[in-house]
């Protein structure tokens, strides 16, 4: 087993403190997953499941293996390119979380909580989704770094982000009457585009 070189330590930090992130302020908000029975099989838990199995399958490729499916032979102008889209994922998806505070719920859970409020400052007066863009674009810039086809894995990605974004507004519309007004005011997932 080779030592990882220094852009997948990058690559796996960034998976790390995006994590971390996420973390800290689930557990400084005091949110909660909804209760389930021991052994129920849920939705929600089958998503969870799925999420977490990706989230290891990308750090035992980012680590272990590099260049799994190959694009180029030379990857040293994709790795580049890459780790800045990695970098501007990373960064839009944490700003994202740490602006939306005490009204994140997780995506499986799909709800609206009682003391949530509608968030349109910060990154959020530009975009509804920024969350989504940066875990879209950190993708899509891990799998570019790392040199592999596994990059196409992003089209499926991108479909499930937007039937999971399109639910979301779903319940936001009925939960905030302010609602409509903001969509017509921004964009999804990239400022002043789409």
């Amino acid at each position: 087993m080779e030592i990882p070189e220094l852009y997948q330590i990058y690559l796996f930090m960034g998976m790390l403190i995006h994590k971390l992130v996420w973390e800290v302020l689930k557990r400084q908000s005091g949110s909660r997953a909804p209760e389930h029975t021991p052994w129920s099989w849920s939705l929600s838990t089958l998503m969870k499941v799925i999420k977490i199995a990706f989230l290891v399958f990308l750090v035992i490729q980012t680590l272990f293996l590099d260049g799994l499916f190959p694009i180029t032979d030379n990857p040293n102008v994709i790795r580049m390119i890459g780790i800045g889209i990695y970098t501007l994922g990373l960064v839009l998806a944490i700003v994202g979380r740490i602006q939306l505070g005490n009204n994140w719920v997780n995506l499986e859970d799909a709800q609206v909580l009682s003391h949530q409020q509608l968030v349109d400052a910060g990154i959020y007066r530009f975009i509804r989704h920024p969350i989504y863009s940066g875990d879209f674009l950190l993708v899509l810039g891990l799998e570019l770094a790392l040199n592999s086809w596994l990059v196409l894995m992003v089209l499926p990605l991108a479909i499930v982000i937007y039937r999971q974004a399109n639910a979301e507004e779903k319940l936001l519309v009925e939960a905030f009457p302010q609602y409509p007004e903001y969509q017509r005011r921004t964009k999804m997932f990239i400022p002043y585009i789409v």
